[in-house]
């Protein structure tokens, strides 16, 4: 750390200085990140509740923008790391917070566990704030190059190692197996710690110049502004509560109004492909098929992607639109020109 820099944070950290100790830019822009994260968390369960025709927070731009908002988090993190023990390890604060982390991590894996007992978060995003908080402060007071080579390590690291003993149960959390496990949220340690080490280089670096600059100094004065504050303080309370709270309201409203006729339609054509190929088709032929079947079932009400069981009759008929619209398809493909 630069000579000017430690009294920077040092001041930062000191009971007479404790109204500077949070800066009301980064509880601002750790708001941001929550209302990006309950924005993805209302998509998802759109999707999962079947909503909406597609879960499209499951699509790669889903998972991209999932990573964007997990990613600013961590990096939030680490400058949190550097504003809270940059002048010194503040042992108390930094216990209890970890206790909170660390609870609200169990919390996420009782709750998910109950929920989806197959897909349960066992090292989600929590779980790797409350372990990268504790490796993070080793990185506080080692020169800033040595953090930053850190830093690029561990984000490189699930890209040139992948064992699969790895793979065994109680060493997923790092994320450096063959195999991705199955779970709903899993933000193993590499390469995401790395993003926490970015934070405390960035933190190191930038948070001297932010303390004594107009932004730094900015302080809410609108309702909104002073409600995003207030969000950005109390981040944990919030991530515990909104996905139960959507949850509960989303459902009530797909009690009312039921599921979309058309969710569930892309994934009913990939297996129609898949299936169809498999026993011989053309893939084009069983391409073109897969949406002459679905739009047939859909007119005629009988497409069942949400559980209801066929009666004879309708299995039959379903049968008879899928086998006639392949059937139309190759006949034409193959008629004399």
């Amino acid at each position: 750390m630069s000579a000017d820099a430690a009294p920077a944070l040092r001041a930062l950290a000191s009971p007479a200085e404790a109204r500077h100790r949070r800066l009301p830019v980064i509880d601002a822009a750790r708001a941001t990140a929550l209302v990006a994260m309950a924005s993805y968390h209302t998509l998802w369960d759109l999707g999962y509740l079947r909503l909406t025709a597609e879960n499209y927070a499951v699509t790669p731009a889903g998972h991209r923008a999932a990573e964007m908002i997990a990613g600013s988090f961590l990096v939030l993190v680490g400058v949190g790391l550097v504003l809270m023990n940059g002048g010194g390890i503040r042992l108390r604060p930094t216990l209890l917070r970890l206790a909170r982390v660390g609870g609200g991590a169990l919390l996420v894996t009782l709750g998910t566990w109950l929920a989806f007992p197959d897909a349960y978060v066992f090292f989600g995003i929590l779980h790797c704030i409350a372990v990268s908080s504790v490796l993070g402060l080793a990185f506080l007071y080692l020169p800033v190059p040595v953090t930053a080579v850190a830093t690029a390590l561990v984000l490189a690291a699930p890209y040139v190692v992948h064992a699969a003993f790895l793979d065994a149960p109680v060493l997923l959390f790092l994320g450096l197996g063959a195999v991705p496990p199955r779970t709903n949220d899993y933000v193993p340690l590499f390469p995401w710690f790395g993003l926490v080490l970015a934070g405390i280089v960035l933190g190191r670096i930038g948070l001297p110049r932010l303390a004594g600059s107009r932004l730094g100094a900015w302080a809410p004065s609108s309702a909104f502004g002073r409600g995003m504050t207030l969000l950005g303080r109390h981040s944990l309370a919030f991530y515990l509560v909104h996905q139960p709270v959507l949850l509960a309201l989303l459902t009530g409203v797909v009690s009312l109004t039921g599921a979309n006729p058309r969710a569930g339609l892309q994934a009913f054509r990939a297996d129609y492909v898949r299936i169809c190929t498999r026993t011989g088709g053309e893939p084009p032929l069983c391409r073109i098929a897969a949406r002459c079947t679905s739009d047939a079932l859909l007119r005629e009400d009988l497409f069942r992607e949400d559980g209801r069981p066929f009666s004879p009759s309708e299995r039959l008929r379903a049968q008879a639109l899928s086998q006639g619209c392949y059937a139309t398809l190759e006949n034409a493909a193959h008629a004399p020109r």
